[in-house]
């Protein structure tokens, strides 16, 4: 396992913060929370058929992907796989009783599609690493989360794209990564 490192650390428990805020952010805060249901925020504009709504916390979760990388780019695959664990551990201590199984399996699968998208493409490209990985993990997390939780897929384009967005806001952080760690831990 590589050494431990003041970034490394930052991005680790970035990373680790995600995971309560977006178990918090589902259930209080949005511009509109359903009964015994997620608290929405728009996701894309309104054009004539309403906003793009999706749970609050696919914010955090797409924040989670991207730093989840940055873990593994500072510290390598090792405290990658960690970050994994104690971020699954994590989401299924912090979720709401009705949402630990969807939380957590959710989180684990999402996590690890990451990382197995991530790793090989890594030192192709830091940029387009971290995009391709977390949009396999967004959808695998927005698919995997919905059903589980729900048992139904309303949300998911929603979801997707709010995820999206946190990735995509994400960029110029990543971009700065690669002058802090210019090559694979």
């Amino acid at each position: 396992m590589n050494r431990l490192t003041w970034p490394g650390a930052l991005a680790f428990l970035g990373f680790l913060a995600c995971v309560p805020l977006a178990n918090w952010m589902i259930g209080h805060a949005g511009t509109v929370c359903v009964p015994n249901g997620p608290c929405l925020i728009p996701v894309a504009p309104d054009f004539g058929h309403g906003a793009l709504m999706a749970p609050s916390g696919v914010l955090m979760v797409g924040f989670a992907l991207v730093l989840r990388d940055a873990v593994q780019r500072l510290l390598g695959k090792s405290w990658g796989l960690v970050a994994v664990l104690v971020g699954t551990a994590l989401s299924v201590l912090v979720a709401a009783p009705g949402l630990v199984v969807a939380s957590g399996v959710a989180f684990l699968l999402s996590e690890l599609a990451d990382f197995a998208v991530y790793t090989p493409l890594q030192r192709r490209g830091l940029v387009l690493a971290v995009v391709a990985s977390s949009m396999v993990g967004l959808v695998v997390d927005s698919v995997v989360f919905l059903t589980l939780a729900f048992h139904s897929l309303d949300f998911l384009a929603g979801q997707v794209v709010g995820k999206a967005w946190a990735v995509l806001v994400s960029i110029p952080l990543v971009r700065g990564l690669r002058r802090v760690a210019p090559t694979p831990a």
